[in-house]
């Protein structure tokens, strides 16, 4: 004797209940974890340049300011020219892959320049990239 199994034919429910609030918690898992930086630094105006190249990584990147008159900052703390090759040693310590971002005034004397890039080179941080304005 056979026996006959008995098909259920239905539809298949998916539970949409809590879909939304998979989304509201990955919408506030985004805003927490997403990092903005806001720069504090000296106010520079940039000299222009007919080339550039943008930088996408942020995060391996320290900021080095250099006003008109001459003051540093170095990651929004106003340094002495004699300090910084300490503090890119630290954080050459900490991250070796870190480019130093130059944002040096167009109305700055070069001799201004020329100390922090001197000290760059004494902390051994070598990876070092101008800020310009791009000029059309």
């Amino acid at each position: 004797m056979k026996m006959q199994r008995l098909k259920k034919e239905g539809k298949i429910n998916i539970p949409t209940a809590s879909m939304s609030d998979i989304a509201f918690l990955l919408l506030i898992f985004f805003m927490v974890s997403t990092v903005f930086r806001k720069e504090i630094g000296l106010k520079v105006v940039l000299p222009e340049a007919r080339a550039t190249e943008r930088i996408v990584k942020t995060r391996n990147i320290a900021h080095v300011y250099i006003d008109k008159n001459g003051r540093i900052s170095v990651d929004d703390v106003i340094v002495q020219p004699k300090d910084v090759t300490l503090r890119f040693k630290l954080k050459l310590a900490e991250n070796p892959a870190i480019i130093s971002h130059v944002k040096a005034d167009k109305r700055v004397k070069y001799d201004y320049v020329d100390k922090v890039l001197e000290a760059l080179r004494e902390a051994k941080a070598l990876r070092v990239v101008f800020a310009t304005d791009y000029k059309r």
